[in-house]
């Protein structure tokens, strides 16, 4: 079930809740819920900087056209994302889709 938060923008942002939330959780491969937050997580390995750098700029592409953004943090092959809908208080479908796009771009 969808909890209606607010809008933001033109676009509203519902956090999912219950049998949604599971369900959109369950199509995530290494995705794991944040301790304290409503949010998503994956660490992501790459052979080098370049790679975990080549990485990120394909997701900062994505994300931009989304007009939705990841926290994220690098260190040299290591790029570790969260994801969650600051304006809608927690996880929401446009993070699950950029979690989808993020995993893509990693393959």
């Amino acid at each position: 079930m969808y909890v209606p938060e607010r809008e933001v923008g033109e676009v509203k942002v519902d956090r999912l809740t219950g049998d949604a939330r599971d369900y959109a959780l369950a199509g995530l491969a290494g995705w794991h819920e944040v301790d304290g937050r409503d949010a998503i997580a994956k660490e992501f390995h790459f052979s080098d900087f370049g790679e975990a750098f080549a990485f990120m700029t394909r997701v900062a592409l994505a994300a931009e056209h989304m007009d939705h953004h990841p926290e994220w943090f690098n260190v040299y092959n290591r790029v570790h994302v969260i994801l969650s809908t600051h304006d809608a208080g927690g996880l929401t479908e446009r993070d699950v889709a950029l979690a989808r796009i993020i995993d893509d771009a990693a393959a």
